[in-house]
């Protein structure tokens, strides 16, 4: 239930920045209009993408947020990652276009009109792209929702570029050469060329549940600093992110001798301090191991009852040992 309110969540944002990045557009071409800059032009078709892709993030957000089914025991949440393909691909598409349209600007200038009137308009755009960029990444991110971090970076990545040719039609009004339009067009479409290749490679890792280093090492610096002493052991450790929805796999060596009951706390004391740190919608799958001979040197329990070598010392859950599908021992065990 509270992945579910988290993918409405997510959903209502995309809403709202498909509805503004309409409005930004009708804007932006009326800015063209007065001015016939091709900066502000390029601008524009950008703010075409941002139209598309913000409908197509809507769409992958209304499919991730419906419930589990047969077909879809996983739920619907790798939605987002197409979705997040596509916007990148469309960013990528929309940067070539714009280099195209700066190099021409370069070889045959086309006089510019009405740039005060053009500034004024362009810089209420990127203000606005920037607040909804900023909304869409928070949310976005606390909520796992790769979609709504894809449109946040688009938001953002607009904003930037629009900055840049605010300062370029600045710097045109008063200097009055049309060489500069261009050649602010050819600097940010580089940018965004950028900024779409970093979304598609995201985003397909996502699709081929590529590891995300940066969630494990933060995971398992957690873990290290929170064991409890009947952990003596973690390994296998794998997670898949579906949308919103982390699922988490790992095996926990727990004493032998514990009953069914006593192990699903160390269980329950896991999955509390994963979802602690990492929100609400987080799926854990835990497989309970009980403690063999050889472990007896790295479990450092104390008052263990049936212990049969003494204690010599902790290996340290590191990245690299906790995703094996083995236990931990001592290499001279």
């Amino acid at each position: 239930m509270k992945a579910q309110n988290l993918a409405n969540q997510n959903l209502h944002i995309q809403k709202w920045v498909a509805g503004v990045s309409v409005a930004l557009l009708l804007v932006k071409f009326c800015a063209y209009y007065f001015t016939q800059s091709v900066a502000v032009l390029t601008d524009a078709m950008e703010s075409i993408v941002n139209v598309i892709a913000g409908f197509i993030g809507l769409y992958s957000l209304y499919v991730a947020a419906k419930p589990r089914d047969k077909d879809h025991p996983y739920g619907h949440g790798k939605a987002e990652f197409l979705s997040a393909a596509a916007e990148g691909t469309m960013i990528i598409a929309a940067g070539v276009f714009i280099l195209y349209k700066g190099v021409r600007q370069l070889i045959v200038p086309v006089p510019v009109e009405k740039v005060d009137l053009g500034i004024w308009l362009v810089s209420i755009t990127a203000l606005v792209n920037l607040v909804m960029g900023r909304i869409c990444i928070r949310i976005g991110t606390r909520n796992n929702s790769l979609a709504l971090v894809a449109s946040g970076r688009h938001l953002q990545s607009d904003t930037i570029s629009t900055i840049g040719i605010v300062a370029g039609l600045i710097l045109l009004y008063f200097t009055g050469e049309t060489w500069i339009d261009g050649a602010v067009a050819i600097v940010f479409g580089l940018f965004i060329v950028i900024t779409g290749y970093r979304i598609v490679r995201h985003s397909i890792a996502g699709i081929m549940d590529e590891v995300d280093e940066q969630l494990l090492s933060d995971m398992v610096e957690m873990l290290n600093a929170n064991r409890r002493i009947n952990w003596i052991d973690l390994h296998n450790l794998r997670v898949i992110k579906y949308g919103s929805v982390l699922h988490v796999d790992c095996h926990l060596t727990v004493p032998w001798y514990l009953n069914v009951h006593e192990a699903h706390e160390e269980i329950d004391a896991l999955s509390e301090q994963v979802r602690n740190k990492f929100g609400e919608s987080v799926e854990l799958f835990v497989h309970s191991d009980g403690c063999l001979p050889f472990q007896c040197p790295i479990c450092d329990k104390e008052d263990c009852p049936v212990r049969q070598h003494p204690f010599e010392r902790t290996i340290t859950w590191t990245l690299e040992n906790i995703s094996q599908n083995q236990k931990h021992q001592l290499p001279d065990t």
